[in-house]
């Protein structure tokens, strides 16, 4: 299994990315994902997940309202859409995925499959 994390960048304050997650050797339809993200000198924190059966998300309560995640299923592709970005998002970016859905979802240590993070940076 591959994820390879891409679109990350520099953004002002109030900004938008979208971040993308290329999966290979797991078809993301029948998984769950999620992102993650750490922050320089602080614990790898979640962000956001989609459930394999029914596609429910979950959002950590700093980002929720503002970003949003979502696959293409025929792309085999997870996206995280990033609006008003403010410099507290600044952070390297993960995708994670797993087979099944966890209870445990925003725990890192219950994610099996991670790509290599995306940096992400708010800034003026």
């Amino acid at each position: 299994v591959q994820l390879q994390a891409s679109g990350g960048g520099l953004v002002q304050p109030g900004g938008s990315l979208r971040l993308s997650c290329a999966a290979s050797g797991l078809t993301i339809r029948s998984s769950s994902e999620a992102w993650f993200r750490q922050a320089p000198g602080k614990e790898c924190e979640f962000v956001a997940a989609i459930r394999e059966s029914n596609s429910a998300t979950r959002y950590s309560d700093s980002v929720k309202g503002r970003f949003t995640i979502s696959r293409d299923n025929a792309k085999n592709t997870l996206y995280l859409q990033m609006n008003s970005l403010n410099p507290e998002d600044t952070a390297v970016y993960y995708c994670a995925a797993r087979n099944y859905w966890s209870v445990r979802y925003s725990d890192a240590e219950v994610w099996n499959y991670w790509g290599e993070g995306t940096q992400v940076t708010v800034s003026s």
